[in-house]
């Protein structure tokens, strides 16, 4: 592919809820710049897009993919990005290097989630948008209803540049609001617009004639004044309006039968940015921590930036990256002053799908990606020692979900920690960690299909075969009574025998104390080097309790009294002597079991709340509070117990329409409701017996 000047380049992301058309629009939209010679089907899993094994499976997209083309002697660097909430983190991955975007709604089914989700991003980075209605060759498209809905979220700013000639089955092409005139059929044939559409077309243009006015003051000069403004204005206007996100233009097509595709590309290349309209981005001097502003030429120091990393079965790790000023060259080295040491580059590459051709240089505005980087990651910037910048990183979500990992055999036993280390650094919403408590290897994403996913990469990529199911609950045991036991260890054999002797006092702490120990021994009944002893057997015995056999906590425990033999006490023997003296002290004082309560926020639309509410009170949960906000969302504040909320993060989707999130943190620990926690002791008997056998 030949290089292009900065201005001649347009980095646009395309964003949508899952299923919406994204990938099938990006298939066309590659076809109709002659990059490809045969439209793909996302349903046949022959789309450039979605090559990944698990998204021609699915049918959905799982990652973003890299797709350049080029049209009007202008180089787009497409990025098709995942709708599904699952991975969000490729959507952020996308906002943080695109320039504009393309945000994609259906005319079928409207406004849902994941364009909404897009459009926050979107505006929260100021990035200029054009609006696709998609789909609308399919039965009860609309496209008046789906606009009416977007200008109902998104306000007055969102304007229609077409309007759709035909809808369904008839959908034949658009009217061309600044042309006036209809395009239609698979060349997209200039016309006369239909005569029973023209007023429509009219009373449209109007208002793209006022949206394009207020984008220059000149022009709205002229408007006032009552003359006409010409195309060539109108497209003027226009494409200042987008720049300052006071316009968002409204096409529509039909990508399936590939129809009106075409003006979209027009579109981008007319109204989106170039990397130089833009203009200069902020980074920060690492050494001075002092702001620095980066033009997009040539001419500056480099700055790249790596916004996401694959491991390629065929080059080893893959960084992905956008530079913002400057050039970065093939065999060359850089400075990664995130992580303040020096890369040496290979190869670069442009990627488009999974196809990577070779480059010499990447110059400012260009995404591409490079290979075997030794120490760097997403997030990292690539630059010069001599001018070490750093640029601002993607923020990535908390995790929502939490799964147990465990391998099937001994060699992916073997082989697991390598391969989580690995994920993890390619999807940095992804944590791995163990839990103290259970010992289980906890993996956390963003939901069931994101961590489904991330399992079936680790046995396709780095031939790790892995079972994942729910985690254990870390339950806990404790006392509500006090109590008094024995118990005396007494072993008589050949030689020297074994003899421990004590009396113990077990009583509660407050919840969240932990252990105590302590001894009020008189007379020497108990010597003072055995004493150590006494308080390692209760420490070892502590981690199992009579109920389940789960840790017992918040408890005290005084040795108070004993007994000893100058020739068989040992300190072994004081410590088992310690141990099931407690064992029988804590059956005598009212032990229980405790679970891990949540804190939980929960932001949902206001009409969810009462439906909220009420799965909330299903769950044992204690609702704290709720707080409207100005937006139309509300804020739950509640407790809940662990066990009741694993799933938490597919049902609140299920009941929100996934428009709900939540916060969820463990903070305390309180008394199991004694019919549950019949059911759990019978459960944790079961397993025990079954491990036994």
């Amino acid at each position: 592919m030949k290089s292009f000047p900065v201005e001649k380049i347009r980095n646009v992301g395309l964003f949508s809820h899952g299923g919406h058309g994204k990938t099938t629009l990006a298939e066309a939209m590659l076809f109709n710049t002659g990059t490809i010679n045969r439209l793909g089907r996302v349903d046949d899993g022959t789309t450039t897009s979605d090559y990944d094994p698990e998204e021609t499976r699915r049918h959905i997209s799982v990652q973003l993919s890299l797709l350049p083309m080029e049209w009007q002697e202008t180089k787009i660097n497409l990025i098709d990005s995942p709708g599904y909430a699952d991975f969000l983190g490729e959507v952020l991955e996308a906002m943080r290097v695109v320039d504009g975007a393309v945000i994609v709604f259906e005319a079928v089914s409207g406004v849902e989630v994941g364009a909404e989700r897009a459009w926050k991003f979107a505006s929260e980075r100021n990035i200029p948008r054009l609006i696709v209605i998609g789909k609308m060759d399919r039965e009860n498209a609309d496209f008046n209803r789906t606009l009416e809905q977007i200008v109902a979220r998104f306000g007055q700013h969102v304007v229609p540049i077409q309007l759709p000639i035909g809808a369904q089955e008839s959908f034949q092409g658009v009217i061309d609001l600044v042309s006036m005139r209809a395009l239609t059929g698979p060349d997209l044939q200039e016309g006369e617009i239909p005569e029973n559409l023209r007023a429509a077309a009219e009373a449209a243009r109007e208002k793209v004639i006022e949206a394009a006015a207020e984008g220059d003051d000149e022009l709205l000069s002229k408007y006032l004044d009552g003359s006409p403004l010409s195309d060539e204005e109108i497209r003027h206007g226009l494409r200042l309006g987008v720049m300052s996100g006071s316009v968002f233009p409204v096409l529509c097509t039909a990508a399936l039968p590939n129809k009106a595709v075409r003006p979209i590309l027009d579109a981008i290349v007319s109204y989106l940015p170039s990397p130089e309209a833009r203009g200069a981005i902020s980074a920060t001097n690492p050494q001075t921590n002092q702001a620095v502003e980066l033009r997009p030429s040539v001419d500056a120091p480099l700055a790249a930036l790596v916004f996401k990393s694959t491991a390629d079965p065929y080059v080893g790790k893959l960084s992905y990256f956008r530079v913002f000023s400057g050039t970065l060259r093939s065999d060359s080295h850089v400075w990664n002053a995130t992580r303040n040491h020096e890369e040496r580059l290979g190869q670069l590459f442009v990627i488009r799908g999974k196809a990577q051709e070779p480059v010499t240089q990447l110059g400012p505005g260009e995404i591409g990606a490079v290979a075997k980087l030794q120490d760097t990651g997403i997030n990292d910037t690539l630059c010069t020692r001599e001018n070490p910048v750093v640029l601002d990183p993607i923020v990535f979500p908390e995790p929502l979900f939490t799964m147990a990992v465990q391998p099937k055999t001994k060699a992916d036993l073997d082989k697991l920690g390598a391969a989580l280390a690995r994920l993890v650094e390619e999807d940095p919403t992804i944590r791995v960690h163990k839990d103290p408590d259970t010992g289980e290897t906890l993996i956390e994403g963003l939901g069931e299909s994101h961590i489904d996913i991330a399992a079936e990469r680790m046995h396709r990529k780095f031939g790790v075969d892995v079972t994942l199911s729910l985690p254990k609950v870390p339950f806990k045991e404790t006392v509500l009574g006090k109590a008094q036991a024995e118990y005396k260890h007494k072993k008589q054999t050949g030689g020297h025998g074994q003899y421990g002797h004590v009396f113990l006092e077990i009583e509660p702490l407050s919840r969240g104390a932990g252990f105590e120990f302590a001894e009020r021994v008189v007379g020497g009944v108990v010597p003072k080097n055995f004493i150590p002893a006494v308080e390692k057997g209760v420490r070892e015995a502590l981690a199992e309790g009579n109920l389940a056999g789960y840790p017992v906590v918040d408890v005290k425990v005084t040795l108070y009294d004993g007994s000893y033999h100058s020739v068989d006490s040992s300190e072994i023997a004081f410590k088992i002597a310690a141990a099931q003296a407690f064992k029988k002290g804590i059956e005598q004082a009212h032990p229980v079991l405790l679970e891990p309560i949540v804190d939980l926020t929960v932001t949902v639309p206001e009409q969810y709340v009462g439906d909220v509410m009420g799965d909330l009170n299903t769950r044992r949960a204690r609702v704290l509070g709720m707080y409207p906000q100005s937006d139309g969302l509300s804020v739950i504040q509640a407790q809940a117990p662990l066990a009741e909320i694993q799933r938490y993060a597919t049902d609140l989707r299920s009941i929100t329409q996934g428009r709900g999130v939540f916060t969820a943190k463990v903070t305390s620990y309180e008394e199991v409701p004694a019919h549950v926690a019949q059911a759990i002791i019978a459960e944790a008997k079961k397993e025990r017996a079954n491990q036994t056998e």
